[in-house]
């Protein structure tokens, strides 16, 4: 069952693939980990996470013209350093047990402050986007969760349409979403503000795979008033790899 409860003990796995390795171990902080070895080589944790900021695997301008390098630099270090300083201020304030992931926090975030709400969604959040985007992004997933974007949507363009509404539509500031629900089916929904699917708070539940930060301040600089025309930008830097490995896991 993919609930917020079970997420963690979920993550806790060992599985090796035909296109990465992915093993589990204990952060400098104490926090569990998970690492993927990509194309280069090189790793970067894709699953549990923790509470301070994660430098980023790419330049600012590496996502341009998709988004633009003032527009990354600013959204890095203002707006999602801003979260992730609030959120530590919280944590002291709210005697948080950080040797576990931030995910455990989340899956019972209406125990805590708006303070922890806002900043613990918002931190988790911006952790996710970073990563399932690549300066060698795009095409099309490949394997199981192409399989399962068939059978939940019926076709990966039903899927993109989905995807996209949710993004679209969404009022106000907010974010779109790709879930893997308790049916084990998935999933495509939106949540306001700094929310995310993890949150007990939340009507629109399940286990994160993919997000869009439809926010003004990810887009104005570049598209202005027009998000449509970010939302799909946004699939020529979507990292599959990642959003595959999220979706491996999270199916344990």
């Amino acid at each position: 069952m993919n609930t917020p409860e079970n997420l963690i003990t979920r993550r806790m796995f060992l599985s090796n693939t035909s296109k990465a390795s992915i093993a589990l171990g204990l952060a400098g902080t104490g926090i569990l980990s998970a690492c993927a070895t990509d194309a280069n080589g090189d790793e970067k944790a894709i699953l549990a996470t923790a509470f301070t900021q994660t430098p980023l695997a790419y330049d600012y301008a590496a996502l341009a013209p998709n988004i633009d390098a003032m527009t990354m630099e600013i959204h890095y270090t203002k707006h999602a350093a801003g979260y992730a300083k609030n959120l530590n201020d919280a944590i002291g304030e709210e005697n948080v047990d950080t040797n576990k992931p931030l995910e455990d926090v989340l899956s019972k975030i209406s125990s805590y402050s708006t303070k922890m709400r806002n900043n613990g969604g918002g931190h988790y959040n911006h952790e996710l986007f970073w990563k399932v985007m690549s300066p060698t992004g795009g095409g099309k997933p490949e394997g199981d969760l192409a399989a399962a974007i068939d059978s939940s949507f019926g076709s990966y363009d039903a899927f993109v349409t989905e995807f996209e509404t949710a993004a679209k539509t969404r009022f106000g500031s907010g974010w779109a979403w790709l879930v893997l629900g308790e049916d084990n089916k998935l999933a495509v929904g939106s949540t306001a503000n700094q929310d995310n699917p993890l949150m007990d708070i939340s009507e629109f539940k399940g286990v994160p795979l993919l997000g869009i930060d439809v926010w003004e301040h990810a887009y104005y600089l570049n598209y202005q008033n027009k998000r449509p025309d970010y939302v799909s930008a946004f699939w020529n830097v979507v990292d599959w790899n990642t959003v595959s490995q999220l979706f491996t896991a999270a199916s344990m």
